[in-house]
């Protein structure tokens, strides 16, 4: 950990209140980004580039057509018209992966196809509305395929329209030259980078692979999902959420089921998933109640010492922060590796909001992202309500908001409470409320933080 990260109080957090941006650089302090791997390119897909890529050939690698036609020498064709069309000898085919191709001379001309190799002597390609198409009747409106006709590949073609020189040729390196930067390091590996890396023949690259997260939520009074309720039971939501947006920030998410307030168990449970972990994350049983057990299980997971507060020897520290929703957070590293371990509140709110703000910047560090793109985007709006927006005193408050980006405005969604799943579910953006302010009037400028 850095030297200037703050300083740990104790196991419990003593009675220090941290502020969202303390706890926050204390995370990323801790973390460091993956050691890079070597992938096969549909492997590496979301992962972020450590090298730089160059060209080793030219994209295009020769002269090609653009359409479906004929190649043809520009003085051949000169003046042609449908009343008064150029006749041409056609001396072969040329298809897409021809080898062996024919020499077009004066007079002649090659069917050619799109994608195919320019043949030597011909300077430009008619396309086949422009011709016959070797019928000897009016304009074509396509080529008649070879197994079924080809003659076709001989003959005479009627050409009805002039062309100018290299008219639908894609010259060689059109789009890219040999020794051009294809891609530089820090690049994200989405589709169109992928389909380049291929298209100048990579078959693998070094990136820093996508994390691992493994996500756990806590609670006795928990159900899965399609399974039958009973008396003081609800259904396991933060888990699928929390999952949800590892994947969407990027990560690999492995999703356990919820695990009983049992701090044997939870401890079992978490010392087997470290093996495929590089970033955990539980959420409830972080407060004071008699069966938050988190704190508990957590205290000697892996190492077998109790906690100490020492991030970097393998301690959990839970703390209180000057947040709204999202007071009681815990971190820390575990395990042999010194696994990052983020203990998220258990109401669904509270427990989405800190993934936001905490986790989500956490994972795009491990995967190497620059700083820039290491958190949410945020922009400044102005508050559209029907009345005064409350917020406690010396608490970062973050509420539910909807934002339009032409009207640079944003409105409050549901109410501030941490249970509400129905407004977050409609919400795109989180309205950020200072510490030092308590009531703020419609038409006040906010910062919002984008989740979209």
């Amino acid at each position: 950990m850095s030297s200037s990260a703050p300083q740990h109080p104790g196991p419990a957090g003593g009675h220090r209140l941290w502020s969202v941006d303390e706890h926050l650089a204390d995370v990323l302090a801790a973390v460091r980004p993956l050691e890079p791997i070597e992938l096969q390119l549909l492997d590496a897909q979301g992962c972020v580039l450590v090298e730089d890529v160059t060209v080793p050939v030219a994209l295009p690698p020769f002269d090609n057509s653009s359409m479906d036609g004929y190649a043809v020498r520009t003085a051949d064709v000169q003046g042609a018209s449908e009343e008064f069309p150029a006749v041409l000898t056609v001396v072969g085919d040329v298809a897409a992966g021809s080898g062996e191709l024919p020499t077009v001379g004066p007079g002649e001309a090659a069917r050619i196809m799109t994608g195919a190799p320019l043949p030597p002597g011909a300077e430009a390609v008619v396309p086949v509305e422009w011709t016959d198409g070797g019928t000897g009747g009016g304009a074509a409106a396509g080529m008649t395929p070879a197994s079924a006709a080809p003659e076709q590949a001989g003959g005479e073609v009627r050409v009805h329209r002039a062309a100018e020189a290299r008219a639908h040729v894609r010259a060689r390196g059109s789009d890219v030259q040999a020794g051009d930067l294809a891609l530089a390091a820090g690049t994200v590996l989405g589709p169109p980078q992928i389909a380049l890396l291929a298209a100048i023949g990579r078959g693998t690259v070094r990136v820093r692979p996508r994390p691992r997260v493994v996500v756990l939520s806590t609670g006795s009074e928990l159900v899965q999902p399609g399974e039958a309720l009973t008396s003081g039971t609800i259904y396991d939501s933060n888990s699928f959420a929390l999952a949800a947006a590892a994947r969407d920030a990027g990560a690999i998410a492995y999703r356990v089921g919820a695990v009983a307030d049992d701090a044997d168990t939870l401890r079992a449970t978490i010392e087997d998933q470290l093996i495929r972990a590089d970033l955990l994350v539980t959420t409830g049983g972080v407060s004071v109640g008699a069966y938050d057990v988190v704190k508990e299980a957590l205290s000697c997971v892996g190492s077998g010492d109790e906690a100490s507060g020492d991030v970097d020897g393998g301690g959990i520290d839970f703390r209180k922060l000057a947040m709204q929703p999202g007071k009681p957070q815990g971190f820390g590293t575990i395990g042999p590796d010194h696994t990052p371990l983020l203990a998220l509140p258990g109401n669904p709110v509270s427990s989405y909001v800190s993934f936001e703000l905490f986790v989500r910047p956490a994972i795009r560090t491990l995967m190497g992202l620059p700083e820039s793109e290491v958190r949410r985007p945020s922009v400044r709006a102005v508050l559209t309500a029907d009345k005064a927006l409350g917020s406690p005193a010396g608490r970062r408050q973050f509420l539910r908001g909807k934002y339009d980006a032409q009207s640079g405005t944003v409105s409050p969604v549901g109410g501030s409470g941490s249970h509400l799943i129905a407004a977050l579910a409609h919400a795109d953006s989180l309205i950020v409320v200072p510490e030092d302010v308590t009531s703020v009037e419609p038409g006040t400028e906010l910062e919002v933080v984008l989740l979209g």
